[in-house]
């Protein structure tokens, strides 16, 4: 965080950082945390805060088990409470700085229909040239399993490649990421810099939540440096265990930093920053190095589709094995691409009966994931 340059920075506060074991708020930490908020606001940097919380306030307020989370229907009423906490905690401790507080709840939904992205966009830029701060969570109250991120580290990275910003940190209850899960037997060896994210990687990842409260794991923040770097921005995970993690972090530099090795153009990174897709084509080996080396998908590479989706729809492409090694959206409706799987360029016209059009997924609107 350079005081030469502005910035837009992208804050996650998880639920274990937020709330007491008890369910009540840590305050004294939080004023800690908006104190560091306002010095680098007050350095000409932008702060956009994605904050956990909701459920578990509303959850202590209904008395429910679980912390709120025992089934779909709690964690819908408990943050239909909670948020309302949320929300005004956030609104007098900024304004105690002097920094007017935003409140956006948004779904998956909304960010994966192409629409609401560029509103929810547009309206984080005109919050930031307010010198507002959004303050950002999941709508809870509405979403369901089968529409919902599910933890707010995948919506932090997802924000951030609407509000074009320069960095995500997510706060977290340890330094970052270790090469071997906590409780192994032999200490893990601290990672402090990711250049990629591979399968070795991904191996070092526990998807369990340590406090128990929150729903994110380090697999989930690991997504969302995926999402984030497709995008051109780099992600930290450090610890928000000790009083003004900003400032610590600023001065020590301790946590892990996941470098964004590309920046895809704005449609490409949402296209790669998606959590659902209509379908999936399956394509053989030599599509596979066609799409690496920068080729369009083409009928003659395709093996299978499953998934009724139509033209203009985001479709999945898996290599042999399954695994999901690009994202675009399709020129041709599945029942015409069923009629064309496998052929050459050269006889879709009399299958289709009409001109053709150049690709399954052209180029332009395809991301490698």
């Amino acid at each position: 965080m350079s005081k030469e340059s502005s910035e837009i920075l992208v804050v996650k506060i998880g639920s274990s950082l937020l709330i007491g074991e008890e369910g009540q708020v840590r305050r004294d930490w939080l004023e800690t945390l908006v104190a560091d908020i306002a010095e680098l606001t007050g350095q000409g940097h932008s702060v956009i805060v994605v904050s956990s919380g909701a459920i578990a306030l509303g959850a202590r307020q209904l008395k429910l088990e679980q912390g709120g989370r025992a089934n779909l229907a709690d964690a819908q009423a408990a943050a239909s409470i909670g948020q309302i906490a949320l929300s005004s905690l956030w609104s007098e401790l900024l304004g105690d700085q002097q920094l007017t507080a935003a409140q956006m709840l948004l779904t998956l939904d909304d960010m994966e229909d192409r629409k609401r992205y560029l509103n929810a966009s547009a309206t984080l830029e005109r919050l930031i040239e307010r010198k507002a701060v959004p303050v950002i969570n999941e709508n809870d109250s509405v979403a369901t399993d089968e529409i919902r991120f599910g933890d707010n580290d995948r919506l932090a990275a997802r924000v951030a490649q609407a509000a074009s910003a320069d960095r995500v940190i997510l706060l977290s209850d340890i330094d970052g990421l270790y090469d071997r899960r906590s409780g192994s037997e032999t200490e893990g060896q601290f990672i402090d810099l990711v250049e990629r994210i591979d399968e070795n990687i991904l191996a070092m990842a526990d998807d369990s939540s340590s406090s128990g409260m929150g729903s994110g794991g380090m697999i989930s923040k690991l997504e969302a440096a995926r999402i984030a770097n497709l995008a051109g921005i780099e992600l930290a995970i450090i610890s928000g265990r000790e009083d003004h993690p900003l400032r610590r972090y600023a001065s020590t530099g301790v946590g892990t930093m996941f470098k964004a090795s590309r920046s895809e153009n704005a449609r490409k990174s949402w296209l790669g920053g998606r959590l659902t897709s209509n379908g999936t084509i399956m394509v053989d080996a030599g599509a596979v190095e066609a799409l690496r080396s920068g080729s369009s998908l083409l009928a003659a590479g395709i093996i299978s589709l499953d998934g009724q989706f139509v033209r203009s729809d985001v479709v999945d492409i898996a290599d042999p094995d399954g695994t999901v090694i690009a994202r675009g959206l399709a020129e041709y409706d599945a029942l015409d691409c069923a009629k064309i799987v496998g052929r050459h360029s050269s006889e879709l016209e009399a299958l289709l009966g009409y001109a053709p059009r150049s690709a399954v997924v052209h180029r332009n609107q395809m991301v490698l994931v």
